[in-house]
């Protein structure tokens, strides 16, 4: 363990760990504008470049959906060492989320549990933000993440496709890859939408919108993946996995937060007072990479894999890999691990 490892971990014991977690993280954007021009200056790290989708990654790890939820830092956040930065959950309705307190950390876990409840701008302020920011060459590549607005029904299938097209119409002209996600356990009724007959016609309408939109903006064809749950079954998996075959997406992610609490160490108390919510970290690591091999055997090579859950080391990372992933993301493993924690990882698997 290096000096900067042990420096972040006695920062984040004395000083971030005793505040309010979603606290911690609006401190951390603060810091993170204060030091914006300096961070996209910066030198980016080494990587081994990855070439899938049509898009060449700088390295294969990327930052997960839910840190930089409004676009407002995924160019610092990929100066720590991020090849590409998922932006979002994104809604097409700004909308403030779940009741506070709303992000409990399980450190004995190395685990966090999140009910924010797709928190954000919506998806025309997010649009603007992203026209108005000129990017930098050679900064990480940029996937936006979309999701259901909390007031739309799930059970009224044209109001969620109308849903979908407006952030669909807005974001995609400005997304390097777009995901649908329909896989947060904190929005009511989303994840009925992974299933097939929801499914289908969902991503059907999501990918006419995306072209329609890049074709006005000039822009080639936008990558298009869905993102889904731990906690579907195995055959459900797998009937995912056809339908991203037969409807020609890009990917699948694999995986999003969990519902489960199963073989978790922290004291049963401490779990049952952080109350409900997805859980990501170290526990789901076991699950995810489950997923992914099943998925790979599926579909062979001909759909691009992102592993995330419970990467929390260079090991997690490789092994996520081996089980079939082309590239896999993380955000649990950054809190607990600090700004220097993506280099390492990096290191590692250099």
């Amino acid at each position: 363990m290096g000096p900067a490892v042990t420096l972040y971990g006695a920062v984040y014991k004395h000083g971030l760990s005793r505040i309010d977690a979603e606290v911690a993280h609006h401190r951390t954007f603060d810091a993170l504008r204060a030091a914006g021009p300096v961070l996209r200056r910066a030198k980016r790290p080494g990587g081994i470049p990855v070439h899938t989708m049509g898009l060449t990654f700088p390295n294969a790890l990327g930052l997960a959906a839910g840190f930089d939820k409004t676009a407002e830092a995924f160019e610092e956040l990929g100066a720590f060492g991020f090849g590409h930065v998922e932006v979002g959950t994104v809604t097409a309705l700004a909308q403030p989320g779940n009741p506070k307190p709303r992000l409990v950390r399980l450190p004995e876990d190395r685990a966090v549990v999140n009910r924010m409840g797709f928190n954000n701008d919506g998806a025309a302020a997010v649009a603007q933000r992203l026209g108005n920011r000129r990017r930098r060459a050679g900064g990480p590549l940029l996937g936006i993440n979309i999701g259901k607005s909390k007031i739309v029904p799930d059970d009224d299938q044209a109001a969620v496709e109308a849903d979908y097209e407006t952030s669909t119409r807005l974001l995609a002209p400005y997304a390097d890859y777009l995901v649908v996600n329909v896989s947060s356990p904190n929005t009511p009724g989303l994840r009925n939408l992974q299933a097939v007959e929801k499914l289908a016609p969902l991503l059907e309408h999501v990918r006419r919108i995306a072209d329609r939109a890049t074709d006005d903006a000039g822009r080639d064809r936008v990558p298009l993946l869905v993102k889904i749950a731990p906690d579907l079954a195995d055959d459900d998996v797998l009937e995912v996995a056809d339908l991203a075959l037969a409807q020609d997406l890009s990917g699948i992610i694999a995986t999003n937060t969990t519902i489960s609490r199963d073989g978790l160490r922290s004291d049963p108390a401490v779990v049952e007072a952080a109350g409900a919510g997805g859980l990501s970290g170290v526990p789901l690591r076991e699950r995810a990479t489950e997923v992914v091999r099943l998925l790979r055997g599926r579909v062979g090579r001909d759909l691009t894999l992102i592993g995330v859950g419970g990467i929390s080391t260079a090991d997690d990372a490789r092994e996520r890999l081996a089980a079939g992933a082309d590239l896999v993301q993380a955000y649990t493993g950054l809190i607990y691990g600090g700004p220097l924690w993506p280099r390492r990882v990096l290191k590692g698997l250099r």
